[in-house]
This record gives C-alpha cells, structure tokens and sequence, in this order.
C-alpha cells in the first residue's frame, strides 16, 4: 500500500512496524543498491526535495498556469484569432484570472478577520481572567465596544460545539492557513521548485529527482492518512487502522499548496514498480498542468493490476460539472474523454449520523464522479510525535476505503483490483433518506444514489461477506 501525500512520521509508534521496508536497500549507505534509480529508498520516496532543501509551501495550481498563459494572453481579445487549442487556452486564462482573484480576496479577507477576532479574544479572555472561559463568561462579560460586541456574538455559539480551547486552537489554525494562502500558496511571485528541488521542470517524463526524507517539513496530514489505514491494531496503543495486514509505503509528494502532475505521475510510477497493489491519493486540484503525464501513469498502474483509490474534495461541489485533478478519465488535449481507469475508486465523506447531514458539508459529490461515500468526520489518527487528533475530510474517507481494500486483499490475495473494487461498491450500505447538499449557493435534498454511483457508505462486515461468497463462487466455477 502506498500514501502518496505530504510525508509520514516514520518514527511513529502506531506506524513504525506497519512501514514498507525496501529489503533490497542498505540504509544510509549513499549507494542505489536496488538499481531502481532512488538512492537509500528504504520505506519510499520523496519527489518534492534534492540533496539541498525540501519543498513545504509551493502554490496553487491557479497561480501556476496564470504565470505560464499570462505573457502570451494577457492582451488578447475575444476577437483574437486562435487555432482550436489556443482558443482553449484562452478561454483556460480567463477562467484562472478570474478564479485567482477571488481566492486572493477571500484569502486576503479571511486574514484580516481571524486575526481580527483572536486580537480581541485575546484582550476580552485577559479582561475576563479565566484562560478557559465558557459561553456564560462571555455573556457575563459587558462588552466595552462594538467590536468585542461582535466577538462576543460570534464565539458564544462555537463554544456549544467545543470548549474555548479547542475553538482557539482552530482560530489559530484558520490565521495559518490564510497566511500560508496570502504568502505563499496565491502569491504570483514565489516559486520554490528551482532552488528546492532542481530537476528540470520542463521535462514531464523525468524520472529520477528528490530525496529519500519520506518524512519532510509537515507530515501531519499524510502521517493521519496513513493512520486511518493500518496504524497496529494489536499494541494497546492509541487508535486501530482500517487494515490489520499491511505494509504501508511512503511518497512524499503534496507540499502545503497544490501537488504538480509531474511529481504525481513519478510517485504512481514509484509505488507500482516497487511493489504496491494500492495507491491512497488524499489530494486534488481544480486545475491541471499535464494531465497526460498523470493519465500515463494511471494507465500504467491499471495495467499492473494495481487499485487507486482518491479522496473527491472538500469543495462542496458536484464534480460533474466542477473539475477535480487527478481523476479516472483520459483526455485528450482538447479535453475529449478517451477512456477510464477502472481501477479507480472515488470517495466523498459521511459524517456518522443517520440522517439528511449525512453526506459531510465540506465534500464534492457527483452521480456519476464519486462512487462511495465512507466516514470523513471528526476521524481520530496519528499525528507527528505519536500523537493522536481528529480531522475532516475526504482525505479521511479515502484511507478508510483504502484500508478496507487491503483488508480484502489480504484475506483474498488472488482477486483483482477490478474484482476488490467491485466488492467495495456493491456492498455499502444504502441510504434511503434525503441528504443535504449545497448547490450552486442553495441547500438541496437529494439522495445519495443521485450524488454517487452507489448510492451508499462503505461497509467493512458486508464486504468481507460479499468477498467469502465471491471467492467461494470463483472456487466452485474452477472445480
């Protein structure tokens, strides 16, 4: 099983003894023992660093193809004449333009009012004297202005769904993300690829860069991703993965910004030459810069016989009409469909409640896009330091499927990837209510089957049984 993500605590005590270990490999030798191009590639492989630096924010994929259409587009006109492509490429322009605005804005806004709100929380929590103050505190509290006023109105909700420390924890979060976005991730001027990594970028079909620190700078989101998967389930420790029989290998390949499809295409590429059956892909992007390449790859991995499995989005959107990168379909480069990956798994998040708030806010959905639902909120897992914490997402949800894939596969070590995940998919459990979904800025009730393939979560004890009577049908055929 291979993450491919941000990076994975290997010193992790839920997931030390659960690595892949690359048994061809002395380690630290400095010497590419295997022959397989990656010196020291013990436990995997990182494709956003070199033997000088590794990348931890690089931008999104946005601000990348604003500075790659802008020299050649930026005075065109609707008028313009174009061959087809470059027409596409126009009108591709436009769209990213206009798309960078907004998320500078939003970004740029976003920072400005959370670090607007902790500044006054901090001066109200001092003026209170309790460094855990409750909701009543703040309502005993006589607000000295009309700023704390709003402060005040804001947070006394939030604090009926978490403690104040909790809830400060996460406003400190949102002031990073804004100032990761505004500085780093939306910002034209910086690009970290040349001095961090310095292959030749141009080159979508190099194959041999980085380095082998599989760890990195933040391996907090890839190190709860491989969690959820397989963290041991048998040492009285901290929480019990999907998978009881895995071996998990490590690609470092998302920095804290939008992974690039060169990177994305060389960690499948990795993964499958070096043994892995299944690919967990926590990541996407609304845009791609070589799709090819990553189409290449996929086609690769399908013809090894290798499951993909990809976390949809926390975008709220139905991709069917929204583009989400990387995804089953091969295109050409109009954008024509030329195929599918059948291999290919694509999960969206459920919370744990039975009802219309089924499906989570946060993720993409699309009848015929997203196959399964599985459980992507408030998952518990491992976190850097062997630590433990809850997070959402479908980045979550697509380990929790993952996980169950290399349950099967374990028990049943003949069957496809086809065959795995047809299992998966036709033993969720079906949900018969109306769920909620925003659309389009308005809340809609669907069912679920109008928004998956399914129509249903994921169901480990179910599919277990579907893969005994499976294999018993598969046995009696061949006698």
């Amino acid at each position: 099983m291979a993450v491919i993500d941000g990076g994975i605590d290997i010193e992790h005590e839920d997931l030390k003894k659960v690595l892949w270990v690359n048994q061809k490999e002395i380690p630290g030798n400095g010497i590419d023992d295997d022959k397989n191009g990656y010196v020291d590639d013990v436990h995997g492989w990182n494709f956003i660093g070199s033997p000088k630096a590794n990348i931890h924010y690089d931008n999104m994929e946005v601000i990348r193809l604003v500075n790659k259409l802008e020299p050649k587009y930026a005075a065109a006109l609707n008028t313009t004449p174009f061959t087809e492509e470059e027409r596409k490429e126009f009108q591709t322009y436009k769209k990213v333009v206009t798309d960078y605005m907004a998320k500078l804005q939003s970004a740029q806004m976003g920072l400005q009012n959370t670090t607007m709100i902790k500044k006054y929380l901090d001066e109200i929590t001092a003026k209170i004297g309790n460094d855990n103050p409750t909701s009543d505190d703040f309502g005993n509290y006589k607000a000295e202005n009309d700023i704390e006023s709003q402060v005040i109105k804001f947070i006394r909700p939030e604090l009926k769904k978490a403690d104040f420390k909790k809830f400060y924890e996460e406003l400190k979060d949102g002031i990073k993300f804004y100032d990761t976005q505004v500085k780093y991730q939306l910002n034209v001027e910086f690009d970290p690829r040349k001095d961090s990594v310095g292959d030749d970028y141009a080159n979508s079909y190099e194959r041999y860069y980085g380095n082998n620190n599989v760890t990195g700078p933040d391996a907090e989101h890839g190190t709860h991703v491989a969690g959820i998967v397989g963290a041991i389930r048998n040492n009285d420790l901290g929480i019990k993965g999907v998978a009881d029989n895995v071996k998990i290998m490590a690609i470092r390949t998302v920095p804290d910004g939008d992974e690039r499809d060169k990177d994305v295409a060389n960690s499948i590429l990795y993964a499958v030459d070096n043994g892995a059956k299944i690919l967990n892909m926590s990541f996407g992007k609304s845009y791609a810069w070589d799709k090819k390449v990553v189409d290449d790859a996929v086609k690769y991995a399908v013809s090894k016989g290798v499951l993909l499995v990809h976390a949809a989005g926390n975008d709220g959107k139905n991709t069917e009409k929204e583009d989400n990168f990387p995804n089953r379909l091969f295109t050409d480069s109009l954008g024509k469909t030329m195929g599918t990956a059948q291999g290919w798994i694509e999960v969206g998040a459920s919370g744990w409640k039975n009802d219309e708030e089924l499906v989570a806010s946060f993720s993409n959905y699309g009848g015929k896009t997203v196959d399964v639902f599985a459980p992507g909120v408030k998952i518990n897992s491992t976190m850097p330091g062997s630590t433990y914490k809850e997070n959402d997402g479908t980045s979550m949800a697509a380990p929790v499927v993952a996980g169950l894939a290399a349950l099967i596969w374990s028990h049943y070590p003949n069957f496809t990837a086809v065959q795995i995940k047809d299992i998966i998919m036709n033993s969720v459990v079906k949900v018969e209510q109306k769920v909620k979904i925003k659309e389009e800025g308005d809340n809609r009730r669907v069912l679920l089957s109008d928004i998956s393939v399914t129509g249903g979560i994921v169901n480990a004890y179910n599919a277990l049984q579907l893969a005994e009577q499976t294999n018993s049908a598969t046995r009696a055929k061949s006698k």
